[in-house]
């Protein structure tokens, strides 16, 4: 990936990382554990995901040539480390911000059936949006029946994903550098067009 600040190779490239991370929930759990970790190895990984070390090898490896893993080679064992990305879309000028929070999300799927099941059944939209109520939730500004409603969810399945949300919220607060630039429903609620 080009390092020039403001290079177009290198906002392509981050736009392509961005989407293999949204597009491989493999790929999106290891990135976003190891941005929360920092400095992790294959051995940290292999035991706190449970994965074969194989296919850590192999997912830390494609990580790395997407430009959002960086693989320190100086010592024996060799340590990760991420860079925190962030892509900003404009849509009918309307903004939205993709973090590692999202990431974090995706990541989450394939272990959080309530998740799997919007995302099978509404796709990743509904996702992102159910994570800019899950953070007011979260933080106790708004209650999980309105934001619920809010989703356009039925009531007892949008509060289960708002519970399986708001451990990502909590886990990612501290290690998302982006996290304040997710759209919150409450401060800055979705448009509606009409």
């Amino acid at each position: 990936m080009s390092t020039t600040k403001g290079d177009p190779e290198r906002a392509v490239d981050g736009f392509i990382a961005v989407a293999d991370l949204l597009d491989e929930p493999r790929l999106a759990r290891l990135y976003t554990h190891v941005l929360r970790s920092d400095d992790v190895t294959i051995d940290e990984i292999v035991a706190d995901l449970g994965i074969p070390r194989t296919t850590a090898y192999s997912d830390a490896a494609s990580l790395v040539d997407l430009g959002v893993l960086i693989r320190d080679e100086t010592q024996k064992t060799h340590t990760y480390t991420a860079r925190p990305v962030v892509l900003t879309m404009i849509l009918d000028e309307d903004e939205y911000t993709i973090t590692p929070t999202l990431i974090d999300a995706i990541g989450q799927i394939p272990r959080e059936q309530d998740l799997s099941l919007l995302v099978e059944k509404h796709g990743i939209g509904k996702l992102a949006a159910a994570l800019t109520y899950a953070i007011p939730y979260t933080e106790g500004k708004m209650t999980e029946r309105v934001a619920a409603r809010e989703l356009d969810l039925q009531p007892a399945f949008g509060i289960a994903v708002l519970h399986a949300l708001r451990e990502i919220v909590l886990n990612m607060q501290d290690h998302d550098p982006y996290f304040g630039q997710i759209r919150n429903a409450r401060d800055n609620p979705p448009r509606e067009d009409g």
